[in-house]
């Protein structure tokens, strides 16, 4: 049954929250591209679930790595909020494996990370060409006011 989802049992049910609990991420190589992204985050790949193979990332949310041999793959973005202890392991993993990461979001400044918002942060290209960011602290963002939703009971 596709829609039971086993890999995500830590939530308590029912939500009470919107909540982001998967999504696709397409490779042209679904193993070698969850390996990559497991090997730099610290974590393992899951079981194949149908013909997806998810990387848990250990708040309820799994990228489930897709392939898609036949057509080009458009480049995403994918941005992941990492513990600032686990953060120079994570570099010297990159480092390791020859993979170069930047400060920058457009590749610019090799070997070199960013200290955006009081943490520190980089990006680095996984094996399809998606654009991968490691950071320890999350961006501050303006206090927006919610939008009108004309459906929306009083």
């Amino acid at each position: 049954m596709l829609h039971d989802h086993q890999h995500h049992v830590h939530q308590p049910y029912p939500v009470t929250t919107v909540q982001l609990n998967h999504t696709v991420v397409y490779a042209r190589d679904r193993r070698l591209s969850a390996e990559f992204l497991a090997a730099t985050l610290g974590l393992e790949v899951g079981a194949p679930f149908g013909p997806f193979l998810p990387v848990d990332l250990g708040n309820g949310v799994t990228l489930d790595h897709y392939e898609k041999r036949d057509e080009p793959i458009q480049s995403q973005h994918y941005a992941f909020l990492v513990p600032d202890v686990g953060f120079d392991a994570m570099t010297t993993r990159l480092e390791a494996g020859g993979v170069t990461y930047y400060a920058d979001p457009h590749h610019t400044e090799p070997g070199r990370i960013n200290r955006l918002f009081g943490g520190r942060g980089a990006y680095l290209a996984d094996p399809d060409g998606h654009n991968l960011e490691i950071m320890t602290r999350p961006y501050a963002r303006p206090y927006a006011r919610p939008y009108a939703r004309p459906y929306a009971r009083p």
